[in-house]
């Protein structure tokens, strides 16, 4: 299995968890057996909940708008990612998080909004940073781990002023690109953790412990520490993508951006041909602040392969 094969399986993973886990939001643990007991006898893609079969939320959303701007601005231009966010959802997405709403609406230019919100809420510590990482994992996989954390950092702090947000999300970033490299992100932990800032080396150590278990979490799981563990979790008991993605949705809760992070890091595991077809054939992403375009496979995979072979050089400005 090849590097983009990979990458796709990353990009489109994730999107496929979010549009699966969807109809069960804040939903019971055990709600997806309970309605598709057998494994790969139905076609689980029915939507619910407000979606439509195989649409995909604002965790896919606000992913494809950081990899447009990745492509076009040819590397992190991260005014011009926030001017997005901005846009997407001044055009009344059908979802949006309360914290990421308030961040965009304020006002404020981009290096100030998330900042100015963690500062009068002191609560940012969600996990919609995490939930749109899966392109620019893939984008900043060859900057090694130091540089890939550093652009997962700065992405995630245009919207979340807590440093929790930012490290949780780099660490997504490094286990994707171990993983795009053929190897066992899981493997890695203990140096993607060495990597952690030292202030929140000791909780994310916790939750990305073997002995682990989202039950233990002290937290909903749209926070970002149970939410990345739930997914690292999920990856580690089961041994394929549906596996884990079916697990990660039966966690409930939160079950779009946990089973997006874990299709995320699942799909670069495996790589595109272990996610089912009849999940990829309705999968569609309406995009909200982009002119009414809805995007499909094609388009999915092309901007996954376009993210590798136009990735930014190490050493190029960030800014």
């Amino acid at each position: 299995m090849n590097h983009v094969e990979r990458a796709a399986g990353a990009v489109v993973g994730s999107a496929v968890g979010d549009a699966l886990g969807a109809p069960f939001e804040f939903g019971p643990a055990g709600a997806f057996s309970a309605r598709f007991p057998i494994p790969g006898a139905g076609d689980e893609m029915r939507g619910g909940g407000g979606w439509d079969a195989g649409e995909a939320t604002d965790d896919t959303q606000m992913a494809v708008h950081i990899a447009e701007s990745l492509l076009e601005r040819g590397g992190l231009d991260l005014p011009d990612i926030f001017a997005r966010f901005q846009r997407w959802a001044a055009d009344e997405p059908k979802d949006i998080g309360l914290q990421t709403q308030d961040v965009l609406a304020r006002g404020l230019p981009w290096d100030q909004a998330a900042a100015a919100h963690y500062r009068s809420s002191h609560r940012a510590a969600g996990n919609g940073s995490l939930m749109r990482a899966a392109p620019s994992a893939v984008h900043f996989a060859g900057h090694g781990r130091q540089g890939t954390m550093d652009a997962a950092r700065r992405i995630a702090a245009l919207t979340h002023g807590d440093p929790a947000a930012w490290e949780g999300t780099a660490i997504f970033h490094d286990l994707v690109r171990v993983a795009l490299d053929g190897a066992d992100p899981l493997n890695a932990l203990s140096q993607t953790l060495a990597a952690v800032h030292p202030d929140h080396r000791e909780r994310y150590a916790t939750i990305l412990d073997a002995h682990w278990h989202p039950s233990q979490a002290t937290e909903f799981n749209g926070a970002v520490w149970p939410c990345l563990g739930s997914a690292v979790w999920a990856l580690r008991t089961t041994r394929s993508y549906e596996d884990a993605i079916r697990t990660a949705i039966d966690l409930g809760g939160d079950t779009d951006t946990v089973a997006a992070v874990t299709g995320g890091l699942a799909g670069a595991v495996y790589g595109l041909a272990a996610i089912p077809a009849r999940w990829t054939e309705p999968l569609h992403v309406p995009l909200p602040g982009s002119g009414g375009r809805t995007l499909h496979m094609p388009h999915l995979l092309k901007l996954a392969r376009d993210l590798v072979e136009r990735a930014s050089l190490p050493g190029d400005d960030f800014d």
